[in-house]
């Protein structure tokens, strides 16, 4: 069954804070804190003491750390890119999250600095992928699940829009696919009320996480995490045997 992620999208310390204690009481499995929500962005040391005061109340769940680009489904930052991976670089370096999530799309020489700096502080990177339009056909989605290990990836992550119900069938193949010849975990999801059902069902196709709402969504489509956690529950009593 799939690790449960919930997304924090405070816009302040304070609130960040507040919507970690109340998320964490939830017993997600960890927390991503989606930083391009963050009204401090342009701060680095506002964004570091944000990251140690959410490591103290993590309770000890990995953290993953996010800032999705506008262009895939993020808010608009007052930052560019070389500020984004610098602003990583002092993330990665104070200690304070586990993982980091970087579109794959990326110019190539960001992605090669953060592929670098997260292997260089220990941290496990997600290459990540998001089409808020449409969904791409099957065999573009495996490629592109391909194309995170490639690029050095630790963890391969697709998202994609679905317009009809065939679009959902077709990532979760695409996810049963990737996941069975990849040697890195994959995460998917179809977003928006079609997509819901794979986040409920995605693990039995090899999806290792899905994202679930403890305070407020970051994406459309997410499901609180108790109803997450109770149709996992039930879907794994019904695999067992």
């Amino acid at each position: 069954m799939p690790a449960i992620c919930a997304p924090l999208v405070a816009r302040t310390r304070a609130a960040l804070v507040a919507e970690a204690q109340a998320v964490v009481a939830r017993q997600p499995d960890l927390l991503e804190w989606r930083v391009d929500f963050f009204e401090a962005i342009a701060d680095t040391n506002e964004v570091l003491a944000a990251a140690s005061a959410l490591r103290a109340v993590a309770a000890g769940l990995p953290i993953l750390f996010t800032r999705r680009a506008q262009r895939e489904g993020g808010q608009p930052i007052v930052i560019g890119e070389p500020q984004v991976v610098a602003l990583y670089e002092a993330v990665a370096a104070s200690g304070c999250v586990d993982l980091m999530d970087f579109e794959m799309d990326n110019a190539a020489g960001d992605l090669e600095r953060v592929r670098a700096l997260t292997h260089r502080h220990g941290l496990s990177l997600v290459l990540s992928f998001h089409d808020f339009q449409r969904t791409p056909p099957a065999a573009d989605l495996v490629a592109r699940f391909a194309q995170a290990p490639r690029r050095g990836a630790d963890v391969a992550q697709v998202a994609v829009m679905p317009q009809a119900m065939g679009d959902v069938h077709a990532l979760l193949g695409a996810t049963l696919q990737a996941s069975g010849e990849l040697s890195i975990p994959v995460i998917s999801m179809a977003m928006g009320g079609l997509g819901a059902v794979s986040r409920l069902c995605g693990g039995v196709f090899g999806s290792a996480l899905t994202f679930a709402v403890g305070a407020s969504p970051s994406a459309p489509g997410q499901i609180a995490i108790d109803d997450v956690r109770a149709a996992l529950s039930i879907l794994q009593r019904a695999t067992a045997g």
